[in-house]
């Protein structure tokens, strides 16, 4: 059993990750939380390496890393904002959040093998159960993919 009430301390690694979120391997996108203020921003790092599975695909003899993965990633990382946020008021986890639309993505540049993804999400508001993100995802400090993200928590059954 984990201590949901703990201070955050950064780097946030993998196994932390993987107690606030619940995705797990080969859907994973996030490595580490290297900053994070509380319900405001918060910095993530993911490593790309030739080992992901999409590279089988996408594309033979040219890997990329598919856009909407690169999405996700931006969105696996407003959720660990909310989670962290919560933890570090001293509550327990919020409830899950789910990606519920994607407005203005653009995508700059390919993602390689190699690489490693800067992911910079901020909070523009927060209103019941609905959080709209401004994100974005950087390479070598230049912009590879950006977009607005709306995430609704889970509604209880």
């Amino acid at each position: 059993m984990t201590d949901n009430t703990a201070p955050v301390t950064l780097p946030v690694n993998v196994e932390q990750i993987q107690q606030l979120l619940p995705h797990r391997y080969p859907f994973l996108l996030v490595d580490r939380v290297i900053e994070i203020v509380q319900d405001q921003s918060v910095v993530t790092l993911k490593n790309v390496t030739i080992n992901e599975p999409f590279f089988n695909g996408h594309f033979p003899g040219h890997p990329v890393m598919p856009g909407v993965l690169i999405v996700e990633a931006m969105a696996q990382s407003a959720g660990l904002l909310t989670q962290l946020s919560a933890r570090m008021k001293g509550g327990s986890p919020s409830a899950l959040f789910y990606l519920a639309k994607v407005d203005n993505a653009r995508f700059s540049a390919p993602v390689v093998p190699g690489d490693q993804l800067r992911m910079e999400v901020r909070l523009k508001r927060l209103l019941r159960s609905m959080g709209l993100f401004e994100a974005r995802t950087l390479v070598d400090g230049k912009e590879v993919a950006s977009c607005e993200l709306m995430c609704a928590a889970r509604s209880e059954k």
